[in-house]
């Protein structure tokens, strides 16, 4: 994952970039930060276009939201980059994400 652009999207939401490592370009909003240790990680929520019409019958996927983990770190220009955790560091993000829906209930 590579951050290439950051910027408000609406009033706080804020639009975050990513191109994979064919360059194709998603964009999310970044839903909530999740601290875990002394490392955040954005709940990163993908934005999608209307390129089509939908309707009944609607086989595009575009119904489902798809929603990734990012490792919040900085980088070598100080500007905030977004990186794929690891396996165990997705874990313990996953364990502190549930944890706090359990707080809200």
């Amino acid at each position: 994952m590579d951050n290439k652009h950051n910027e408000e999207f609406a009033d706080d939401d804020v639009l975050i970039e990513m191109i994979d490592e064919e360059g194709n370009v998603f964009y999310y909003v970044e839903e909530m930060i999740i601290p875990v240790g002394d490392d955040n990680y954005a709940l990163l929520v993908e934005v999608k276009d209307d390129e089509h019409e939908h309707g009944a019958g609607c086989e595009c996927g575009c119904e489902d939201d798809d929603v990734i983990i990012a490792k919040i770190i900085i980088n070598a220009d100080g500007q905030e980059e977004y990186v794929e955790p690891t396996e165990e560091e997705f874990d313990m993000v996953q364990e502190a994400y549930e944890k706090l829906l359990d707080e809200e209930e």
